[in-house]
């Protein structure tokens, strides 16, 4: 979920912020992608907006109908149970390679990036949701942060775009979990920076469970507007 490059492409920069808005929310679970429409928002061609959502297609962000054209990838409890899933497997096997191979550097990457994180969170905490955006971008860059000693590039654009996926039900469905993920985020750092994966990682399936199970204690996914 990096931010847009200023020197990127026309149309590279049109997929950023499409995929951002769904990630977010502003274009929502089912809505339909009209190309004619888009073509204005995003000021890029109909050719290029086919390439861009064939791309997003392929990633599990949109869905494209026959004849019908592209809308957004609708949410579901069974599919926010598997991206969990998903991302408890990459994450707690990145974070174990990542633990046995940082460095000073790392801790200090990691440090810094959950400070930005704490906060954006006492901000959340006090009422605010203005920054919600930002506050998910921190909570982004904390756990890239985490695994980022990992030594694999592959694993760790695998988990970006798993953590993206969920990142999507969280502005979509998830309420804001409050004290109990800022308490998880200290946890996980003092786990980190003592290299101790076994209870990072328990600590990392109670924080993504947790989201979880406060998502689906609020009712269906389905046509749920967006709180922070």
């Amino acid at each position: 979920m990096p931010r847009d490059n200023p020197d990127e492409s026309v149309a590279e920069n049109s997929y950023r912020q499409i995929r951002s808005d769904i990630i977010f929310g502003r274009l929502s679970p089912g809505q339909k992608l009209r190309l004619e429409n888009l073509k204005g928002t995003y000021a890029t061609s109909i050719s290029t907006l086919r390439e861009i959502l064939s791309r997003l297609t392929s990633e599990g962000l949109v869905v494209a109908e026959d004849r019908r054209g592209f809308e957004v990838t609708q949410v579901s409890t069974a599919d926010l149970k598997e991206i969990a899933a998903l991302r408890l497997l990459l994450e707690g096997h990145a974070l174990e390679q990542s633990f046995e191979q940082a460095d000073l550097e790392w801790e200090a990457r990691l440090v810094s990036a959950h400070y930005k994180l704490a906060r954006m969170e006492a901000v959340m905490a006090s009422g605010d949701t203005s920054k919600a955006e930002d506050w998910k971008r921190y909570d982004w860059e904390f756990h890239q942060a985490l695994i980022s000693a990992c030594g694999s590039r592959l694993l760790m654009e695998a988990h970006s775009a798993v953590f993206d996926k969920y990142l999507r039900y969280q502005m979509v469905a998830l309420s804001y979990r409050g004290a109990v993920a800022e308490q998880e985020h200290r946890e996980l750092l003092q786990a980190a920076l003592q290299r101790d994966s076994k209870t990072a990682k328990t600590i990392l399936y109670r924080h993504i469970q947790g989201g979880v199970e406060h998502a689906l204690a609020r009712g269906p996914l389905s046509n749920r507007p967006l709180q922070t």
